[in-house]
């Protein structure tokens, strides 16, 4: 099913799942013992275990309330090399604290070496899209990262020039914040630069979209979060969160913590549902909450989910469709999101990546 229909209800965004690293040997601060499981496979429909079989991520449940930990470490390190070019231990730590900054998802034992990971393997990507770049002749001024910023700011209800001070009060390095800025703006220019080559949207496919759309549109779905938890001591784990999240309903933080599924790195966000795509359990669970209601702990074989409602569509209440225009600006940004995905993934497959010791 085509995913116009996201498109127009709502943005979901979430982190690509890295590598397995060993991240004791760099930091002291990650120790082997709390190094989850991870997989290089991504999951690119964005689904749960509700729809395929997730990449499991153990983690334990039986630790004491966590503590917000240090993140600053007393010396710089060399944590990699990418095809030669340095990353230090300053640069992830900065790396960490602008992600903490944007999710608000305190660090701790249980999660600490999860966002390591996720942002050594974004900070790789960042240095292979600006050599990249480079090595096609696109260059950044300070002028057009100033810019970006400024629309940051605004897209994000921030007063004009106040994100020097934020940067400032959560530690981080202004220079930091202006090169992420710089790597996007010159991987979106690389990316229509190069895929131009590869043809516009045609009329027929903006015609056959839009048909899908009118036939997406007719459905009732359901806007979901989810934490799921699998193997051993499922039942007793699921039960513990269910606890938690009555005296403490920060759904995105405790999926993001304990969730196994792919989508724990997106808060647990599973994004619109068509109800008829869900294991039974789920959509009798589903159908019996209210907008922002949390589920008991629902079992699917030997497996247990725990849901949140924050949305119905109704087809009778939302008749508003997309216009062609908006079905060719999805669909080119489609191709764009495609084309991406693959460059990088060459880019990754090319590239030269040392871990330091």
């Amino acid at each position: 099913m085509k995913k116009i229909f996201l498109t127009i209800i709502c943005l979901l965004t979430s982190i690509s799942t890295a590598n397995a690293f060993d991240f004791s040997s760099i930091d002291p601060r990650l120790s082997s013992d709390r190094n989850p499981d991870f997989s290089s496979e991504t999951n690119d429909e964005g689904k749960s275990k509700v729809f395929r079989t997730p990449q499991t991520m153990t983690q334990a449940l039986n630790a004491e309330e966590p503590k917000i930990m240090p993140m600053k470490s007393s010396l710089v390190k060399i944590v990699a090399t990418v095809n030669g070019e340095l990353v230090s231990s300053e640069d992830l730590d900065n790396r960490v604290r602008a992600f903490i900054m944007a999710n608000q998802i305190p660090v701790n034992d249980n999660n600490r070496n999860v966002i390591y990971q996720q942002v050594l393997t974004a900070t790789i990507d960042e240095k292979l899209k600006l050599q990249e770049a480079e090595k096609n002749g696109i260059k950044i001024s300070e002028k057009e990262i100033d810019s970006a910023i400024a629309q940051f700011e605004k897209g994000n209800k921030i007063p004009q020039g106040k994100m020097k001070s934020i940067l400032k009060e959560y530690n981080i390095a202004e220079d930091t914040f202006r090169e992420q800025m710089k790597a996007d703006l010159a991987w979106m220019r690389l990316v229509r630069q190069k895929s131009n080559a590869e043809g516009t949207v045609s009329e027929k496919e903006v015609q056959k979209e839009l048909q899908n759309a009118k036939e997406d549109f007719a459905e009732e779905k359901y806007k979901l979060s989810e934490i799921f938890v699998g193997g051993k001591n499922a039942a007793a784990k699921a039960q513990e969160i269910s606890e938690i999240l009555q005296e403490d309903n920060r759904f995105e933080y405790y999926a993001f913590q304990y969730s196994e599924s792919p989508t724990a790195s997106a808060g647990g966000q599973l994004g619109w549902v068509n109800i008829k795509t869900l294991a039974q359990p789920l959509q009798q669970a589903v159908k019996g909450l209210k907008k922002n209601q949390i589920s008991k702990p629902i079992k699917v074989g030997n497996d247990y989910y725990i849901l949140r409602l924050e949305q119905i569509y109704k087809p009778e209440q939302n008749k508003h469709m997309p216009s062609k225009e908006e079905v060719r600006t999805f669909l080119e940004n489609q191709k764009l999101d495609t084309y991406a995905t693959k460059y990088i993934q060459q880019l990754r497959q090319k590239a030269i990546v040392e871990f330091k010791a």
